[in-house]
């Protein structure tokens, strides 16, 4: 789970952003009043684009969308995968917003359509990776399921561009769904997660991997159960003569960055 973002206010001029805000807005929804202040433009533009289907987008449109997604991550502050300290060979440890994350790809936890989360203003993972990418990758991940012809199996991996993230590439993976406790299937299930989006990493050379953690928000995996799958998958597909030089365990949580410290002591 990740907190939204209320105000983009930071690191850009203040008047000029208001004024880009308005002109999405007025892009997304003509004739919709536009909210006065910047903080309510922000919410309006963010809950639009989760609600817009996959289409596409005038050049105009995504020069100033790109300049303000760009424009606000840098604000929140980047952080470089590369400076983090190992916890282990080749595993670190971060507790962060993953869209700040400059690294080769992230995990997203998506669901079945592969098109993001069309709740406004929903602060799961999906909607924010999808928020802070842009449409770009709503029409990206259409295309590919347009291409594959049915909903995305639980266990699976698919790649797409990561836009205007500081990651270059966001891989995304459908995990189970709990009801209750998890059953074996389930659990190899979410394995299957882990070492779906290591092998694609590993296949489409990216060098450095952020894993958040799948299926443990609103698909109600145990967390702590499921933080012991992944880093047993993922110390298994390292241990197996990978290329990959360096994976982030990616929390929000203090609860989740508690588990992983016990786990990766």
């Amino acid at each position: 789970m990740h907190e939204p973002l209320e105000s983009p206010a930071r690191g850009r001029d203040a008047a000029s952003l208001h004024e880009d805000l308005a002109r999405l807005i007025a892009f997304l929804a003509p004739g919709m009043p536009v909210p006065p202040t910047q903080e309510a433009r922000w919410r309006r533009f963010r809950a639009l684009v989760n609600l817009r289907p996959p289409g596409p987008v005038s050049a105009e449109f995504l020069e100033i969308q790109d300049r303000i997604l760009k424009s606000v991550t840098a604000a929140k502050g980047i952080t470089r995968s590369r400076e983090l300290a190992p916890v282990q060979d080749r595993l670190q440890l971060w507790q962060g917003d993953i869209t700040t994350l400059e690294v080769d790809g992230i995990v997203n936890a998506a669901n079945s359509a592969l098109l993001g989360c069309f709740h406004p203003g929903h602060d799961c993972i999906d909607n924010i990776i999808h928020t802070y990418a842009g449409v770009q990758l709503r029409q990206a991940c259409a295309e590919i399921m347009a291409e594959q012809g049915h909903p995305e199996p639980v266990g699976q991996a698919k790649l797409t561009p990561g836009f205007n993230l500081p990651a270059r590439h966001v891989l995304h993976t459908v995990g189970p769904m709990i009801e209750g406790l998890p059953t074996e299937e389930q659990r190899q299930q979410l394995a299957s997660c882990y070492r779906a989006c290591l092998g694609l990493a590993e296949a489409s050379g990216l060098e450095s991997l952020a894993l958040c953690c799948i299926s443990t928000g609103v698909y109600r995996f145990p967390p702590r159960e499921a933080a012991r799958i992944a880093v047993q998958e993922t110390k298994r597909h390292l241990a197996g003569g990978s290329r990959l030089e360096n994976v982030v365990f990616n929390v929000f949580r203090d609860e989740d960055l508690e588990i992983y410290r016990a786990l990766l002591a």
